[in-house]
């Protein structure tokens, strides 16, 4: 690190070293911390916004509290690269996301400080309860903060905790620490949003809130103040919303400005004195700092590398289509089509494809926020009166709506169509957003049709095909572009349950579902085998495996899914119950988490790109390279 440019920030490797400093310097220190963070990510790229909105947050919670022996619990994860700069990982944060570099997210087995691991949202309340409630069992007196934001305040989780932290006796000792952005990705919606919008514009309001607490003293030790404070809280709550986390049994306080460092270390100075569940509201700005992204914050969410002078640059040279857009273009198409259909997503807009929807259909349009449940059993209802919604979803987004998914879809044969993004192989955002499972966990659900597709058109045909049929469909599709060819613009379907034979070979049979075709026959070429696009894991198609088994030595079953209980298994159980014995040999992902690399890094790592299925199969069946050649000398 350069000394000259950054005389505070060289001297920080650790948060002992932050508290060094005095207060009048802390100004001084968050000013070269963003500094360094956009210099940083500008270069490399990452998650840009949230973090320069938390800069003066990480800073004075480090500086107060005794960090690790304290635990301080980040939600959402992406808020966490200041975090991560002064605990030990300054030198290193231009690693984030790269193969073998430090996890973009919070990772336990990364960091001692990083005291709970999160990808997603809202779970920092429930982790932070948990530890305060360990801690206070073997009479601990260490301090538990949860720091949520970033739009994890909209979802259920969230709340289930508060409930649960309010009403328990003893009191836990834990702080939540509300960071009011006003943003998740996209803007935040729903009722809780309007709510904090109110206590913003009320400052005079909460100002003779917190004058009326200092007159009145402790409710807790005083029940004369308990009685009046009660009163008080209910004629003001006509006005100010911020009873709402007092009926729950938290001391709310705030709002205070999050990027006044000094206000914040005088706050939070205060609150660690407190005994009992408390709640700070902080207001924070994303993208505080550098003017670009405060001025478009859903854009500098999350970056590539770019020129921090400049700005992010559109890029004006043609690209493939990706999946998202095709799904987003295709949904559009659909609703012209069919005044019934309806777009659901939770708090994805941007990632899931649609902007365009929400903007040409904004009444046919339902952002629940980040509810997955919720927006998985709203589907469902509009599914009974006659609608017919799409959600769209990531696949491991949608891995926490799995009960209302099998309860509320499926047990009814509703008809909903769930559109599944960033599905098998994800890359730089890491297990936690790997939609590994998917394959697995759906095909085992009744009533499920489930389809994953090889190519941008046959992605169309197939979402078209899920929104046609009567009953719940999974449509599952990876990120970025596939192979680049053509897509109709016509609403065509497929026959459900039908596989496409691509090439026959000799002796082995290689069964390929979704986006690992194109490398099966790449192979299959090369050796001279069959290859078959499956396209259906539910139903499979029965009668041409059935065929096959009869004309083959051998299957070779592949899937960017995890083998255990995915699609080849299917072809397994399927040839188990018609008593047919064949070799069958399963390509997929392991029976482990891969860790943050690009998706082409993590395909070879799981034996998935060419050379590595070339490889298992000579590996196991090596007179099969004599058949390739030979095919090669007669061709």
């Amino acid at each position: 690190m350069n000394a000259e440019r950054y005389p505070y920030l060289s001297k920080i490797a650790l948060p002992a070293d932050l508290r060094q400093f005095s207060d009048t310097e802390l100004p001084a220190i968050a000013n070269e911390l963003r500094a360094y963070l956009i210099e940083t990510v500008s270069t490399v790229g990452g998650h840009f916004g949230a973090g320069l909105g938390v800069i003066e947050l990480t800073v004075a919670l480090h500086y107060l509290y005794n960090t690790p022996e304290d635990r301080i619990v980040w939600d959402v994860g992406h808020q966490c690269y200041p975090h991560k700069i002064l605990t030990g990982r300054r030198d290193s944060i231009h690693t984030v996301k790269k193969k073998d570099g430090i996890a973009p997210f919070p990772k336990r087995d990364e960091s001692e400080f990083d005291t709970f691991g999160v990808g997603h949202s809202s779970t920092s309340i429930s982790a932070a309860l948990g530890m305060a409630c360990a801690l206070q069992r073997q009479g601990d007196d260490r301090q538990v903060v949860a720091i949520i934001g970033d739009g994890a305040m909209t979802a259920g989780m969230a709340y289930e905790a508060l409930n649960h932290a309010g009403g328990m006796d003893p009191e836990p000792n834990i702080l939540v620490i509300l960071n009011d952005n006003r943003m998740s990705i996209s803007e935040n919606v729903g009722g809780l949003t309007k709510m904090l919008g109110r206590l913003m514009s009320s400052p005079a309001m909460n100002a003779v809130r917190e004058g009326g607490k200092k007159i009145l003293g402790d409710k807790r030790t005083n029940p004369t103040a308990r009685f009046v404070r009660r009163w008080e809280e209910h004629w003001k709550g006509m006005f100010v919303p911020s009873t709402l986390f007092e009926e729950m049994g938290f001391h709310y306080s705030g709002p205070v400005d999050g990027n006044d460092i000094n206000a914040l270390v005088k706050s939070l100075r205060t609150m660690r004195t407190l005994k009992g569940p408390q709640l700070l509201h902080v207001i924070t700005t994303k993208g505080k700092g550098y003017d670009l992204a405060e001025d478009d914050q859903i854009e500098y969410h999350a970056v590539s590398p770019f020129d921090p002078n400049i700005g992010i640059v559109k890029k004006n040279t043609p690209s493939k289509p990706t999946y998202t857009q095709i799904f987003g273009d295709w949904l559009c198409d659909m609703a012209s089509a069919d005044e019934k259909c309806l777009g659901i997503t939770p708090a994805m807009r941007e990632g899931s494809g649609l902007v365009r929807f929400s903007q040409e259909y904004p009444k046919r349009y339902f952002d629940t926020a980040i509810a997955e449940q919720h927006a998985v059993t709203f589907a469902a209802g509009m599914a009974c009166e006659g609608g017919k919604p799409v959600v769209a979803i990531y696949s491991s987004f949608l891995q926490r709506a799995y009960d209302q998914l099998i309860h509320d879809v499926a047990l009814q044969n509703l008809d909903v169509l769930f559109a599944i993004d960033r599905a098998g192989v994800v890359g730089p955002d890491g297990a936690t957003h790997a939609g590994s499972f998917d394959l697995s966990f759906l095909r085992c659900i009744p009533n499920m049709v489930v389809m994953a597709p090889s190519d941008e058109n046959e992605c169309r045909l197939m979402l078209s095909t899920g929104y046609q049929y009567k009953g719940p469909a999974a449509v599952r599709y990876p990120r970025g572009s596939g192979t680049g060819i053509a897509v109709q613009d016509n609403l065509d379907t497929l026959p459900i349950g039908k596989a496409e034979l691509r090439q026959r070979g000799n002796k082995i049979a290689l069964l390929a579902f979704g986006a690992v075709l194109p490398a099966a026959e790449q192979v299959a070429k090369e050796l001279g085998l069959t290859v078959v696009n499956m396209r259906f894991i539910k139903p499979l198609d029965r009668t041409l495996i059935l065929e096959l088994a009869k004309t083959h030595e051998a299957f070779v079953t592949l899937e960017d899914n995890v083998v255990m209980g995915g699609a080849g298994s299917a072809v397994a159980e399927l040839l188990s119950a018609e008593n047919i014995v064949l070799p069958i040999m399963h390509l997929g992902l392991p029976d482990a988490y891969q860790e943050h690399a690009s998706r082409e890094q993590l395909l070879a790592e799981a034996g998935l790109d060419s050379a590595s299925i070339r490889a298992s199969i000579l590996q196991r069946w090596p007179l099969q390279a004599d058949a390739g050649i030979a095919k090669k000398a007669a061709g």
